[in-house]
């Protein structure tokens, strides 16, 4: 099968979303499959090369008008047509010949005025909110989880996300493009329920499927050396954005709380997003690890502590910390609630609560048996967010939209 992903970036421009479409393609190639990625040009940084995967960069207004983007490190994929993109787009298809196109992201808009995208099955992957939520994030002004969209609401935050300017114009390019996309996608794919409800799929009435996020299989059987920077002996661990909306503030408020004599060192790994210059005694915060380091840091945990306050769509952070056994102290935010079951494979907290998570710290380093419990259910559960049970679901969908 010949098999065309859309995406807005391509390693080395390095997130979730990229991850994932990097290892889909290799999975989906190495299963015999003719597997095409189009992402855009991001001046200069040239994709990495990935056996049985065809790489085609796409030319962007953003590269030609960087002033579009003041904010942004590289340009980005805008929720209305490029026409650059789209006309690169147009010569791809025609040189490819896709079976399926598998769009990720707004890059999208830029293939759906073309003659071929209402001919050829289309998949679309959700993986945030972006197809109701202008800012993707559905957070009412980066505060507290937004109720779904509202032309009041929706103003007002995205004007203070993206400025008096560009927001309002965003915001009519989310709503007047959304029933295009309902009309021509094949099949919405949100990476968890919570994405597919939060994204109205339903009263919309369109075709859509959980497909989740996923972690390479090879982190089932991984056993990866102890960095060297991680702390001596037990330790307490996160990764990720360090910021109120990923429950830091949480967290360092329930640490604060435990016997400063006898609680394990805290480490927290990612970009700082908040202030972070009182750490409590025994927690420090690193930046910039790269992937290898951040997995040490989970396969040697005592526990991890991923209590999300926002509605996370489907962190891979909390799959990786699964497959690699680190006891979990997490919430039921977002896709979350899809990945875990409370007392089975996680301890589940309600979200900014920091006498919830204190207790579920206490109870956890307070019984040697409930840890090793907890990481052996959960290394069974992440089975269904492998690699190779993702990628074999979406052949699956795959093949069921062909004519």
């Amino acid at each position: 099968m010949r098999i065309l992903q859309l995406a807005q970036f391509y390693p080395p421009v390095i997130g979730g979303e990229e991850r994932h479409v990097r290892n889909l393609a290799v999975e989906l190639a190495g299963r015999g499959h003719d597997v095409h990625v189009a992402c855009l040009d991001v001046r200069g940084e040239a994709p990495v090369s990935d056996p049985g995967v065809t790489l085609h960069v796409l030319p962007n207004l953003g590269v030609r008008v960087p002033a579009l983007y003041p904010t942004a490190d590289r340009p980005l994929a805008l929720p209305l047509p490029d026409p650059y993109v789209t006309r690169a787009l147009s010569r791809v298809v025609a040189d490819v010949d896709p079976d399926v196109v598998h769009a990720h992201n707004w890059i999208i808009n830029s293939y759906l005025p073309l003659p071929a995208a209402r001919r050829r099955p289309l998949v679309y992957s959700l993986h945030d909110y972006s197809h109701v939520c202008p800012t993707k994030r559905l957070m009412h002004l980066g505060q507290e989880p937004c109720s779904g969209p509202g032309l009041r609401k929706c103003f007002e935050c995205t004007t203070d996300w993206y400025g008096a300017g560009r927001g309002p114009a965003i915001q009519a390019m989310v709503r007047t493009g959304r029933p295009v996309r309902n009309r021509v996608v094949d099949l919405f794919t949100p990476v968890s329920s919570y994405v597919g409800r939060a994204n109205r799929l339903d009263e919309q009435d369109v075709p859509w499927q959980v497909v989740p996020n996923f972690v390479p299989d090879v982190l089932l059987t991984a056993d990866p050396p102890r960095d060297p920077a991680l702390p001596e002996g037990d330790y307490l661990f996160f990764a990720g954005d360090l910021s109120e909306q990923k429950g830091v503030g949480t967290l360092l408020a329930a640490y604060d709380r435990l016997d400063p004599v006898t609680r394990p060192p805290l480490l927290l790994v990612g970009r700082e997003a908040m202030d972070l210059s009182a750490l409590p005694r025994g927690a420090r915060a690193e930046e910039k690890w790269d992937h290898e380091r951040v997995v040490s840091g989970f396969a040697h945990a005592r526990a991890a502590v991923l209590a999300s306050q926002w509605p996370d769509p489907c962190p891979t952070t909390v799959l990786e910390a699964m497959a690699l056994g680190a006891p979990l102290v997490t919430t039921h935010m977002g896709g979350i609630a899809d990945m875990v079951r409370d007392g089975d494979s996680a301890l589940v907290v309600p979200p900014a609560d920091v006498a919830a998570t204190h207790a579920a710290l206490e109870r956890l380093l307070g019984d040697p048996g409930l840890g090793p419990a907890l990481a052996a259910a959960a290394r069974v559960e992440v089975r269904r967010y492998l690699q190779s049970a993702v990628a074999a679901q979406l052949e699956g969908v795959y093949a069921s939209l062909r004519p």
